[in-house]
């Protein structure tokens, strides 16, 4: 089972898709990654190598994509920014209502 940035990937899914479970990471992002290091889509996560697996982790670094604690701290202090700044949004989070047009 390949282990990239604290994550434990399924092994029995395609490279592609198992990227996925990263914070941070979705099918277009997991696609750059596995160009940049060079591996198939559709090679599975059980079938990477170890070579394989510290190119993917090297190529995550050198791209500068934000993962897991790093993505969800940004994410926590955008949404503190919005209620600090009383925008209509913040103080929808604020409130703990939705903060995108649904119906309450």
């Amino acid at each position: 089972m390949a282990r990239i940035v604290g994550v434990d990937l399924p092994k029995n899914k395609r490279g592609e898709i198992g990227l996925t479970y990263i914070y941070g990471i979705g099918r277009s992002t997991a696609r750059k990654i596995l160009d940049a290091a060079g591996i198939s889509y559709d090679v599975k996560v059980q079938d990477w190598s170890d070579d394989q697996v510290g190119a993917i982790r090297s190529t995550i670094a050198e791209m500068g994509i934000k993962v897991e604690g790093e993505c969800r701290s940004m994410v926590q202090l955008n949404i503190k920014r919005l209620m600090d700044i009383g925008c209509y949004r913040g103080i929808r989070h604020r409130l703990g209502l939705p903060v995108r047009g649904q119906s309450t």
